[in-house]
């Protein structure tokens, strides 16, 4: 099933590029995290302008090379890029979708959603110190469940990552030991012992179904699209959750996004009863002053489209749109510094 989706994906992809010999298509790299929602609204877009959308997924960090090398009409992060660099860099930034970044395993005899983990637990295991699934820790968390003596084996990104920036947000909330010894980033040195790096989400997905008791984390849309097993996690008011549109939509429900130069608001550990923990945005960068306006001029009308039409197709992948009276904000407050 994984392997089916990931290729339908990267054939939509390949083929928008080819794009209409008559129309400029848009060129845009980053996040891996969005991929699945770019891919469905690229598609529909072409079929309706007949403009094609080039977007490679390479993860956040690899986005920001590319737009600061200019070589992309906008750069996609799921890691913000803070205020005063994007001053520096001449640039603007704002929210295209949210979404949740998933604790999943490979545990056979478990349904989705079966098994509960704290966040202090899961930065534990995180941090190699709970190395087997039927620790007493686990154990306490899931009465009546009969945990095998596995070992656990951690699966994290290995490229520059803001699905990365998301989780190891997280885990330094909710774990001191995790923010004083390893911190955040979209790119960490990883602690535990038994772990495995993977390639963009998709990369740690396949790696997950691959090794028997492993441990990873990946974009929703990757979980309901490959039925992955995923973790029920507990947020800050203490009640256990499942990933979904309506968790996410909970957790960025008292989100002040211009409170934040850049809008690069953190939603992790959200309060709310109904809140998924590990809840972002994923973000979109673009210069002021581009060198291709008539190609920035397009990126804008794609995701104007994108806010106006692709409501449904984003909850379909349990993405969550941005409300209307977000996306007004964003093109009075953000894309008014674009030149056109």
């Amino acid at each position: 099933m994984k392997r089916v989706f990931l290729k339908t994906v990267a054939v939509a992809l390949a083929s928008l590029a080819v794009g209409n010999a008559f129309a400029a298509d848009i060129t845009g790299a980053g996040a891996t995290f969005p991929f699945p929602m770019y891919a469905k609204w690229a598609e529909a877009y072409k079929k309706e302008t007949g403009v094609g959308l080039n977007y490679q997924s390479i993860g956040s960090s690899g986005g920001i090379r590319q737009i600061r090398a200019k070589t992309v009409a906008f750069g996609a992060s799921d890691a913000p890029v803070p205020g005063a660099d994007l001053d520096k860099d001449g640039m603007v930034q704002f929210p295209a979708i949210i979404g949740g970044t998933v604790p999943v395993v490979n545990l056979e005899g478990f349904k989705p959603g079966e098994l509960r983990v704290t966040g202090p637990v899961l930065a534990e295991m995180y941090l190699g110190k709970i190395t087997k699934w039927n620790d007493a820790k686990l154990a306490a968390l899931n009465p009546g469940k009969t945990l095998p003596d596995q070992n656990i084996t951690i699966v994290h990104r290995a490229d520059g990552s803001g699905t990365t920036y998301n989780w190891t947000d997280y885990l330094a909330a909710v774990s001191k030991e995790w923010a004083d010894s390893v911190g955040k980033g979209a790119a960490v040195k990883w602690p535990a012992s038994s772990s495995v790096g993977g390639k963009g989400n998709e990369g740690v997905a396949a790696n997950v179904t691959r090794v028997k008791g492993a441990l990873g984390y990946v974009e929703y849309a990757y979980v309901k699209k490959n039925n992955m097993t995923f973790l029920q996690l507990q947020n800050a008011d203490g009640k256990y959750v499942s990933p979904d549109d309506a968790t996410f939509a909970a957790a960025a429900a008292g989100a002040d996004w211009f409170s934040v130069p850049g809008m690069g608001i953190s939603m992790v550990n959200a309060k709310g009863a109904n809140s998924w923990p590990v809840s972002t945005a994923s973000f979109i960068l673009m210069y002021k002053d581009p060198a291709d306006k008539a190609q920035s001029a397009e990126v804008l009308k794609f995701f104007d489209w994108a806010f106006k039409n692709g409501k449904t197709m984003a909850s379909e992948l349990d993405y969550v749109p941005l409300p209307d009276s977000l996306t007004a904000e964003i093109r009075s407050k953000v894309w008014s510094q674009i030149k056109k």
